[in-house]
């Protein structure tokens, strides 16, 4: 997970974030979110996500949906997912809105929840 965190901020990614799920949602530990500024920068994102968590020895996605429109781009690697959304996507479908009980995971890479979440949360 902190491998997908890394390689999406690499690429540029905005409001990288990673939550805690597993203690409401029963398919998976976490997610990791990010946003890019256009379809390019996500489809980027996802291949650079990919590459660190096998070159990591991690797993290979389970699924990955979303490439074709490159808008929301979804890798689930079972333990975690990664939502990759472009900008206004992200802020059309709030993800961290309808996850705000969710603790947030110290990713260690001075990323956090973001600014407009945390304001909405009262954090």
């Amino acid at each position: 997970m902190i491998r997908a965190a890394e390689a999406a901020a690499a690429k540029g990614a905005e409001d990288v974030v990673a939550l805690e799920v597993g203690g409401v949602l029963a398919i998976t530990d976490a997610f990791v979110i990010a946003s890019g500024t256009n379809r390019r920068q996500v489809l980027t994102m996802a291949e650079e996500v990919e590459a660190r968590v096998k070159a990591d020895d991690g797993p290979s996605p389970l699924r990955i949906e979303g490439l074709s429109e490159a808008q929301w781009v979804l890798l689930d690697y079972g333990d975690f997912v990664v939502h990759l959304f472009l900008e206004e996507v992200r802020r059309y479908y709030d993800l961290e809105r309808l996850w705000a009980d969710a603790p947030v995971i110290d990713l260690g890479l001075g990323l956090d929840r973001p600014a407009e979440a945390r304001a909405a949360n009262g954090d």
